[in-house]
């Protein structure tokens, strides 16, 4: 079946997610090692359907709420965070020109990418300010460069920004087809964890840009409901580290009890009776109790939000930053702890290479560094202390 024709309903979205990701994790270290496109296993995502799972059923899609999609989000972070990076970002973007972008822009979009399957990914990134916008009369021109465009290879849709100087240094946000004239994927991301993300760089050579792609009305930070658009991309980040120690305790714990053994001065006949192993896997449990209990609070939060749309108030947005907030951090410090310490419940053969357990690690603590999670800890602080509501930014 075609990537582009319109796929059969899906019946139950986590159920197909799991059967892909238990297909996902049969090469997950394998490809982690090589880097690059998984082409393969974006076209199995196009052909299941879930790329339109956050779109209202009225415009073809599955209807699903953010706690549903991020879910999906959490299982492929088990086995593979790289797909669920890009298959997170692909809502985000969604959400994106759904919150910036007038009804008659965001609801033909929908539409073409449930019937044609469309994957979007990033060039947005408004700290790159290496591409400007030239205006000219009925369009723009984007030129210069852009880095961290995760998802953007082998996509039909980019989200991308540029810097008008001459509106006084003014970001400009549009949705574009990926394959226009101008647009080169470099293909350059070689880094030690989201290997297979495609977050490398782009170059716009004088890419046309028109009047109607252009997310201006409402456009970003002009309302709380717009104001969703970071705070669903950090509690996006959340989901994908719980979903990444969630998949490393699990893959520590089949080789704890299958090549485990325990040291020789325990008195125990099997490691599962080695007290230090289990003193470590009863931390490690209750730290995933405590980060699920945040994540799945903020989420039902964030749905709570969204339902309210343009009725959405700056109190409830700001408390909803601080329970995303919340769940960040401890997803992050929880997830990086598991993913370091689980060597000390698997032993030295578990170092081996073929078995890459350390890509967990890699992979939470390359994501993790999106942005200093101490500035998040900054606001959580100026909350508790003095009750200072977080001020909405392009990224928090």
């Amino acid at each position: 079946m075609s990537a582009h024709q319109q796929q059969p309903a899906v019946l139950n979205p986590l159920q197909t997610a799991r059967r892909l990701a238990a297909d996902f994790a049969e090469t997950a270290a394998e490809r982690d090692q090589r880097g690059g496109t998984p082409k393969a296993e974006r076209d199995a995502i196009r052909n299941s359907g879930l790329l339109a799972l956050s779109i209202p059923t009225q415009y073809g899609g599955l209807g699903a709420s953010w706690s549903e999609t991020l879910d999906i989000v959490r299982e492929f972070a088990k086995v593979d965070s790289s797909i669920a990076h890009v298959f997170g970002f692909q809502h985000l973007m969604l959400a994106t020109v759904r919150l910036f972008s007038r009804p008659d822009q965001w609801q033909p979009w929908f539409e073409q990418t449930a019937r044609k399957n469309w994957f979007w990914g990033n060039a947005l990134n408004p700290l790159d300010t290496r591409t400007v916008v030239k205006k000219f009369d009925g369009w723009r021109e984007f030129s210069g460069k852009k880095s961290f465009c995760s998802g953007a290879s082998d996509s039909e849709m980019l989200i991308a920004s540029a810097i008008d100087e001459s509106a006084g240094g003014k970001l400009l946000i549009a949705a574009i087809p990926s394959g226009r004239t101008g647009i080169t994927l470099h293909g350059d991301w070689d880094n030690m964890g989201q290997r297979q993300t495609d977050s490398g760089s782009a170059t716009f050579e004088r890419v046309r840009v028109e009047e109607n792609e252009l997310l201006l009305d409402p456009g970003p930070l002009s309302t709380p409901f717009a104001c969703l658009r970071p705070l669903i991309a950090q509690l996006h980040f959340a989901h994908i580290f719980l979903g990444i120690a969630e998949g490393a305790l699990e893959e520590a714990r089949h080789y704890t009890l299958k090549e485990g053994r325990p040291w020789f001065r325990s008195k125990a006949q099997h490691v599962s009776e080695d007290p230090y192993v289990l003193r470590h896997y009863g931390e490690f449990w209750v730290g995933l109790e405590s980060v699920r209990a945040l994540v799945e609070r903020a989420a039902e939060q964030l749905d709570e939000a969204w339902r309210k749309e343009h009725n959405l108030g700056s109190e409830e947005r700001a408390q909803l930053a601080l329970s995303i907030a919340a769940a960040k951090v401890t997803a992050s410090r929880t997830g990086l702890d598991i993913c370091s310490r689980l060597f000390e419940v698997t032993g030295a053969r578990s170092t081996h290479a073929s078995l890459r357990l350390d890509r967990h690690w890699r992979n939470l603590r390359t994501q993790s560094l999106h942005d200093p999670v101490d500035y998040k800890i900054q606001e959580l602080g100026e909350w508790a202390l003095s009750q200072t509501r977080p001020t909405p930014t392009f990224y928090s």
